[in-house]
Formats: structure tokens, C-alpha cells, sequence
């Protein structure tokens, strides 16, 4: 793949997230991984969607050096550069504010397994990273932000290729896949996730979690090594 191939996945991929009810005006960004040469494309900073051309995407390396674009790169740029770089099987990553995933980041909660939705895509809660320190915060944000994600993960022994969604406390939610197709994939079923687990709790503030049989049984007729959904 070359440079201009790459710029141009990235561009559909952002193209999506309007499109699929996950952003508006500037609320949000995807990246594009080519793991061969060693770089990224992601979204320019404040450029809103109905602007966006595929030749302001930004390529850089993983150490947030650019490597063509004459724009700023996203101002998220080093989160998606140290998800990339400690994370070896994440191709895309997409970061919104979508409405229901981000109200359930406001409020610091993971999100319940309530039901089989949520089972056919992970059988653990989706986990809500906590807030930054004011350390962090005053430090190199973007990046902390993004050792927070990595350090929830290895503190709570969460496999990034299974869990691959989280919300980031007072923040907003993150998304990343084995490609950027699959991070908007993910990202859309987030906010579907989240948006039914809240209607729940409006309907019944006492819901029960998913039996965990009931919770296996989806996860794995889609995931598992005998897996028979689809074609």
C-alpha cells in the first residue's frame, strides 16, 4: 500500500462516523495503520467533516513524526500513536463523542453485559478507564491519555484483541480494530451497546446482568473455535 492508498482508506473510514451518528461538526477522528511501512494516517485537526478531502489526511510514524500532509495532525494524534505502538494487532482506532458512550464515560461507569447485543461482541463489561491525574493532565495529555488505556488494560488483565472498546473517565470513548473498518464497526456497536444498557436502566433500575451461560453461548457462536454464525 502506498501513501496516497492509505490516506484515502482513512478518509472513507471518517467519512463513516458522521454518517453512522458518531460525531458531528469536528467531534472525532479515525486512524489507518499500514504495519508494513511503519506509519499511520489519521484525520487533520479541527477540519469539519463536511470539508474533509482525502489529501488533508496526515500520515506519521508511530513516534508522531509527520511523514506527508501539509496539516496539523489530529490533536489526538499520540494517543493513536502509543495504541499503535504498544499494541502490535490494532489497525485502526477510531475516538468519538458519541452521545450514549460518552454519558456513560461522563458518569465513570463500565458498561453492564445486559444482553445477547452486547454478548455476540464481548462477554466482559466494556471497561471505563479512570480519570487522569492532574499530573497527567498538565503533562504530556494526548500521550497519558493513552498510557491510561494501556495500564487499565494491563491492570484489570483485559486482552486488547478481545476488548477492543473502552471509555476514558470525564472523557469519551475509544475504538480499534484489526483495521480501520473494523474500528468504525466497533465504535458504531459501542454506542449501540451503550444506548440499550441505558435504556435498561431506565425501564428497570435493578436489571440483572446476562446469565453467564446465556453470556458464553453468544460470545462464542460468533467468536469461539466452533463457531457457526454467518456464511
Amino acid at each position: 500500500m502506498n501513501y496516497k492508498e492509505l490516506k484515502q482508506i482513512c478518509y472513507e473510514a471518517n467519512m463513516m462516523l458522521p454518517k453512522l451518528g458518531l460525531v458531528i461538526f469536528t467531534f472525532g477522528n479515525a486512524s489507518a495503520a499500514d504495519r508494513n511501512m511503519g506509519v499511520f494516517a489519521i484525520k487533520p485537526s479541527g477540519v469539519p467533516y463536511t470539508d474533509l478531502i482525502w489529501q488533508d489526511i496526515v500520515v506519521l510514524d508511530y513516534d508522531n513524526n509527520i511523514i506527508e500532509g501539509n496539516k496539523r495532525p489530529s490533536s489526538d494524534t499520540k494517543t493513536h500513536a502509543l495504541l499503535y505502538k504498544s499494541w502490535n494487532d490494532a489497525g485502526g482506532i477510531v475516538h468519538t463523542h458519541s452521545t450514549y458512550a460518552t454519558a456513560w464515560a461522563q458518569a465513570g461507569r463500565d458498561i453492564p453485559n445486559y444482553g445477547t447485543t452486547h454478548a455476540d461482541h464481548l462477554v466482559q463489561n466494556i471497561p471505563c478507564a479512570p480519570p487522569l491525574s492532574d499530573t497527567a493532565i498538565h503533562g504530556d495529555y494526548e500521550t497519558e491519555t493513552g498510557h491510561q488505556i494501556i495500564n487499565h488494560f494491563e491492570n484489570n488483565k483485559l486482552n486488547y484483541k478481545e476488548v477492543n472498546m473502552v471509555l476514558l473517565a470525564h472523557h469519551a470513548p475509544f475504538a480499534w480494530g484489526t483495521d480501520v473498518h473494523k474500528a468504525v464497526y466497533n465504535s458504531a456497536i459501542l454506542e449501540e451497546i451503550a444506548k440499550m444498557a441505558w435504556l435498561t436502566e431506565q425501564i428497570n433500575p435493578n436489571a440483572n446482568v446476562l446469565p453467564e451461560a446465556l453470556m458464553q453461548k453468544h460470545y462464542e457462536r460468533k467468536h469461539g473455535s466452533n463457531a457457526y454464525y454467518g456464511q
